[in-house]
């Protein structure tokens, strides 16, 4: 009820309708129909832009695991930025895709995963980067070593080609027509332009974006967005067995934290 009073007012909401109707139709019904619900004031949300954390890697104990899952994660750029298109690309050939560079590795590859990649999550301010895997327990070490090395390979020891772009090109653009097959995913379309204060136009010129990236976008978007050298790892497994490989690769100062967060404490 104090959410509900402190942030659902009508100056601060906005009515996405998707369907068979006009604006000249379903206006007076919405008008009608919150004629009662009153503006008032809404507190001012916390973006300010943080410096990137000291590196560190996070252990939550989990006895008996079979799997270790291992997060490598920094902040990067707000998602309404001039090159999101850019940006998304470069991130779907890192990782965001099944034929992606870190899900050929770890899965394809080494098999050592199911499945693995990396996600850039929207957000208004700063939002995470983060690489993933989901490995067998008795490859953590190496794993979270791949991933290190997949996060820098494509900044500069490998950087993306020509076949990579071309097939990525393809995917995001080909995909579009199924992307709004039914009403909701056409307003959580709308949603996301609006919550992310992203430019009206983003998708009808985002097939000519996609299509006019080259080479050298690529690589400005990965030395700009990925930042190994800030990640913050945190990985969920059987500690005895995970913990001496993990201080091996030197990633930072190890910590034992619970699944909410806090130090476990008589644990160094």
């Amino acid at each position: 009820v104090k959410f509900h009073q402190t942030w659902i007012k009508p100056n601060n909401t906005t009515v996405i309708v998707v369907g068979d109707v006009t604006m000249d139709e379903i206006k007076p019904r919405l008008e009608k129909l919150f004629k009662d619900w009153k503006p008032g004031d809404v507190p001012a949300k916390n973006l300010k832009t943080v410096e990137p954390a000291k590196p560190a890697v996070y252990i939550v104990d989990r006895p008996g695991s079979q799997t270790s899952i291992i997060l490598g994660a920094h902040v990067t750029i707000p998602k309404n930025n001039p090159d999101e298109v850019a940006i998304e690309a470069m991130n779907t050939i890192l990782g965001g895709s099944f034929g992606s560079r870190i899900n050929m590795n770890l899965r394809e590859d080494k098999h050592w995963s199911y499945g693995s990649g990396s996600a850039i999550w929207p957000a208004r301010g700063q939002r995470p980067l983060f690489a993933y895997g989901i490995v067998q327990t008795d490859k953590t070490k190496e794993s979270m070593a791949e991933l290190n090395k997949e996060l820098r390979d494509i900044r500069a020891q490998r950087p993306v080609t020509a076949d990579e772009l071309s097939r990525t090109q393809s995917n995001l653009t080909l995909q579009l027509p199924g992307r709004w097959e039914t009403n909701y995913a056409v307003s959580s379309t709308i949603q996301e332009l609006v919550q992310f204060g992203m430019p009206e136009d983003f998708y009808a010129t985002y097939a000519e974006k996609i299509r006019s990236l080259n080479l050298d976008d690529m690589g400005k978007m990965a030395n700009k967005i990925v930042q190994p050298d800030n990640a913050i790892w945190v990985v969920v497994g059987d500690m005895t067995k995970i913990r001496k490989g993990l201080e091996d690769l030197n990633y930072g100062a190890i910590h034992v934290i619970d699944s909410d967060g806090e130090p476990v404490t008589g644990t160094k």
